[in-house]
């Protein structure tokens, strides 16, 4: 509402301003010059009055903007009766605000594009019939129809034999996935094939796309962005306008140049190239699913120079998979995993849920266990079908049931047992691995080929672990058993070497998002603290976004300090024109709007960056089915 307001505000002092300068135009060639002055002159005061306000907020602010270059010209052109070089000047300021907020709103159209896709209503099935429900009233375990078209709007599975979605919204994606039966569905994806039921697993407030549209609306919500660049340049600009212009005075006596050449210096590139072109790359970046929370962190994205990863659910899926069943007592793998799975239906543990996740896929039935006793981060015992069961580390299981002679299973390390005993005797063991992400290597190397110089994994998992992971990944280092605070500390000792970008998805990692330079959070559905503290969210749960998003970042800053360059350049030979009186008033106005002009169309470039393609595939989904990529197939 408030935006609406300024660009009404804004649109209206454009209009006066032309106005005044037509009409004057008219009345000068129909003989009046008398009426045409002061045609003018009512034309600019009222955009002089608004640059002025706009002038004092930034000083009170401790702000000293090149705004005040304008000012000077208008001023300077009304005082020594220059009336249609301030015309012209409050046309051309009026106008460059008018363009940058236009080219500002384009920029920003991808995360609008994300917002207006919100759905409001869900068909669900409910008693042999199909219902129109607010998606307030959805609850794990609905089965929604999405038809073709449709938005999803809550995280499920696929209940249907296969459904065909485009999540290029959210992932930047070009090609729709195929999901198979069971296959998590994402909310925010667009059915792009028939018609499919949906299973609803979240709420839709809890949602993946419900997360998205609240950092996308904070993200807009928040003061507009400084383009910190731009103020690195504007007092040394200022002051070599400001030198010219009373060089051209003192030496020629001549005030009317010094007016010319504050008037080509107006309103000066770094006011509209900068944060059209830094926009431009927020937007962007959120189109390949990176969401940049302002020109601020963008700028330093740029710079970074050293990287530190999070290794569970960062460097790796953060879902343990089964890789092995060993049995120890003649029980077949089949019946060992079941009774752990049926057993740890009872936990939340997320190696709990990936046991049960995993029977699931087996096509498993699994019976509701009884009497059954946790012990947080240790084992779960119980009763299942009659049988006495327990499930848990190795320790924790031996020191109930003891050790058979050949239970003692080879565990590499990376690897966690998951020891499963049956009515006392070892039954035998699962072993587990949180793999590394596909691709991971190639992806680590083309962020090095972006000027990432060092790379490092900091992890609070043992060292053998982490080492066993990122096996042949050529990190630059590796520290492993942190807590919360010595990862902050590790950010803090690596900007020695540059800017720091750290990586991560968990509460514990959001004091070290919070330090770094850069803070990266892994995914919507990831902690919302990490979330919180971070600068830059990945909107899906995919690292390789990240190579994406520098690029993009590293892209829209070298477009806009080449905007700024040959912007200040052009203008700086202009001002040395209209000193030796090649150029009057009125004309050093008209080159300065060509200069704007021009910035501006070379700003919006960063909405043209294609950076490229990532190199991971998309992540498995975690309750079975497949995700194939269509090649040139449709639905």
């Amino acid at each position: 509402m408030e935006q609406n307001r300024t660009d009404r505000f804004k649109t209206a002092i454009l209009l006066i301003a032309s106005t005044g300068l037509i009409a004057g135009l008219l009345f000068y060639f129909s003989g009046r010059p008398n009426s045409a002055n002061l045609i003018w002159i009512a034309g600019v005061v009222p955009a002089l009055a608004a640059l002025v306000v706009e002038i004092l907020r930034s000083l009170r602010s401790g702000e000293v903007g090149l705004d005040i270059v304008a000012a000077l010209s208008m001023s300077a052109a009304l005082v020594f009766g220059e009336t249609l070089a301030a015309a012209v000047v409050a046309v051309m300021y009026s106008g460059g605000t008018f363009l940058e907020a236009f080219a500002e709103g384009r920029a920003r159209r991808s995360m609008q594009d994300l917002l207006s896709r919100v759905p409001r209503t869900a068909t669900r099935h409910r008693n042999g019939g199909l219902e129109d429900v607010p998606l307030d009233e959805i609850a794990p375990g609905d089965r929604l129809l999405i038809r073709q078209g449709d938005v999803v709007p809550v995280d499920g599975t696929v209940a249907s034999d296969t459904a065909f979605l485009d999540t290029s919204a959210l992932t930047g994606e070009s090609l729709p996935v195929r999901l198979a039966r069971g296959a998590d569905a994402m909310s925010g994806s667009t059915n792009a094939g028939e018609a499919f039921d949906l299973a609803a697993t979240r709420e839709a407030k809890d949602s993946t796309y419900a997360g998205i549209v609240r950092l996308v609306e904070e993200a807009q919500a928040s003061k507009a962005p400084m383009s910190r660049l731009a103020d690195r340049w504007s007092l040394g600009f200022l002051a070599v306008t400001v030198s010219i212009a009373f060089a051209a005075w003192w030496f020629t006596g001549d005030p009317i140049r010094a007016v010319a050449v504050l008037v080509v210096a107006t309103p000066c590139p770094l006011i509209l190239a900068v944060p059209v072109a830094l926009v431009a790359g927020l937007s962007r970046a959120a189109h390949f699913g990176v969401l940049i929370k302002g020109a601020g962190p963008l700028e330093t994205m740029a710079r970074i120079r050293t990287l530190i990863l999070d290794k569970t659910g960062t460097l790796t899926d953060g879902r343990p998979q089964i890789v092995s069943i060993d049995s120890h007592d003649g029980m077949a793998e089949g019946d060992i995993l079941r009774f752990a799975a049926a057993l740890d239906q009872a936990s939340k543990h997320p190696v709990a849920q990936a046991i049960v996740a995993a029977a699931k896929e087996r096509g498993f039935s699994l019976p509701v266990p009884s009497e059954v006793a946790e012990f947080p981060g240790e084992g779960v015992m119980g009763h299942v079908e009659g049988h006495s069961v327990i499930v848990g580390g190795d320790g924790f299981v031996v020191a109930r049931v003891g050790r058979m002679g050949d239970d003692h299973p080879a565990k590499g390390a990376g690897s966690v047992l998951v020891a499963v005993a049956v009515d006392g005797h070892m039954a035998g063991h699962l072993v587990m691995s949180d793999p590394l992400r596909d691709g991971a290597g190639a992806m680590l190397e083309g962020l090095r080929r972006e000027g990432i110089a060092r790379i490092l994994l900091a992890t609070g998992d043992r060292a053998d672990v982490a080492e066993r992971v990122t096996e042949g990944l050529g990190l630059d280092g590796l520290r492993a058993g942190l807590t919360p605070d010595q990862k902050v500390l590790l950010v803090l000792s690596e900007r020695k070497h540059g800017p720091v970008m750290m990586v991560g998805d968990g509460v514990n990692d959001a004091p070290a998002l919070a330090a770094a330079d850069v803070g990266v959070a892994m995914g919507a559905r990831g902690a919302a603290a990490s979330a919180e503290a971070a600068d830059v969210v990945l909107l899906v749960d995919r690292i390789d976004r990240l190579g994406p998003g520098i690029e993009i970042a590293r892209g829209a800053r070298r477009i806009a300090v080449e905007s700024v360059v040959a912007g200040i350049g052009l203008s700086v030979m202009g001002m040395i024109a209209a000193a030796f009186g090649y150029l009057t008033p009125v004309q050093g106005a008209l080159l300065q709007e060509v200069i704007d002009v021009a910035v501006i169309l070379n700003a919006l470039r960063a909405l043209r960056i294609a950076p490229h393609e990532p190199t991971i595939p998309n992540p498995k989904p975690a309750s079975g089915g497949q995700a194939d990529k269509l090649q040139g197939a449709t639905p």
